[in-house]
């Protein structure tokens, strides 16, 4: 297997991500690691995987035609690469989100019969150790009926081959359980998905993590709020409960009968430990890393890109949109 890493564009730099590659291989010795970035950033991994010197970096606000001008940037050499050699298996990038979306759909083509590519998230739940797949959270603003059907379609064999769910239950992200209820866009996608068997119907964003679903589908603008919205809740509900135990002595007492749970809340809520967002239908398998990304969040999205490739998900997904 070998995997293609840009080591440039993250909020902390190369040195996390050096670190990352350097521990993953220390567990995966059948996995290569191709790197792209400054050369003089990369020296620790001299001998350990191959290095290519790009130096440029694609800008947060770049579009999808400044990208694909950047030719001699690491984002770019990374995602080419893929497509100019069959033997890479996977690309990961914590750098802009958009650059890597675009260039990933562009260079590497979506898979033929997918619509539109979409980008997917594992989010916790309150079934202890279950995740909930939810997509789009952000490739694009505005997704037709039939495209939000396909997510449904990748959303199912993601949670299937991935979580090894053998009966995955498909809700659509809405504004009321109610059949009736939704965007035009949603309750059209309702009707095309009311004969699908693993399709169970709406879901409030309230209910979306009690651990019923295991895909939530939705347009990239929603999910994308919706992803948002759930990490600016899940730090300002961290700062409260710090705040809270150090109010005085007798919570800081308190805090040492419930910090067994309180710790086993914060790894259920850690964002890190997922590794970012995987871009489902193109022909390769991109893995959208945390921009602030630190060695262990970076080595959780190469074990991320692993199992993809270990599960054949490419492939399935060009099954299943075949049926």
């Amino acid at each position: 297997m070998k995997i293609a890493v840009d080591t440039l564009g993250g909020d902390n730099g190369s040195q996390p991500i050096v670190e990352a590659i350097i521990n993953f291989l220390l567990k995966n010795s059948d996995v290569e690691i191709i790197a792209y970035g400054k050369k003089e950033e990369l020296q620790l991994l001299e001998g350990k995987c191959q290095i290519v010197d790009a130096r440029n970096i694609v800008p947060m606000e770049a579009g999808p035609l400044d990208v694909l001008r950047m030719k001699d940037s690491s984002m770019y050499q990374a995602v080419y690469s893929a497509k100019d050699n069959p033997d890479i298996d996977a690309i990961i990038s914590c750098g802009s989100t958009g650059g890597f979306l675009s260039a990933a759909t562009l260079i590497l083509k979506t898979i033929p019969g997918v619509n539109r590519a979409a980008l997917v998230a594992p989010f916790p739940t309150l079934v202890k150790g279950k995740k909930t797949v939810i997509l789009d959270i952000g490739a694009s603003n505005e997704n037709s009926p039939e495209e939000l059907v396909q997510f449904a379609t990748m959303g199912e064999l993601y949670s299937r081959y991935i979580f090894n769910v053998e009966n995955p239950q498909v809700y659509l992200l809405s504004n009321g359980t109610e059949a009736g209820k939704g965007s035009p866009t949603s309750k059209q996608a309702y009707k095309l998905l009311k004969d699908n068997p693993c399709f169970k119907g709406n879901v409030e964003a309230r209910d979306a993590l009690h651990g019923d679903a295991d895909v939530i589908v939705t347009d990239g603008f929603t999910g994308n709020i919706f992803l948002k919205s759930s990490e600016g809740m899940a730090k300002m509900m961290a700062g409260l409960m710090k705040n809270a135990f150090k109010k005085n002595l007798w919570s800081k007492i308190g805090y040492l009968h419930v910090r067994k749970g309180i710790k086993e809340m914060s790894e259920t809520m850690d964002y890190k430990s997922t590794g970012g967002a995987m871009l489902l239908g193109v022909n390769g398998v991109v893995v959208k890393a945390h921009g602030n990304s630190d060695a262990y969040s970076f080595e959780c999205a190469l074990n991320v890109a692993k199992k993809l490739v270990d599960s054949d998900i490419v492939n399935k997904i060009k099954e299943g949109v075949k049926l």
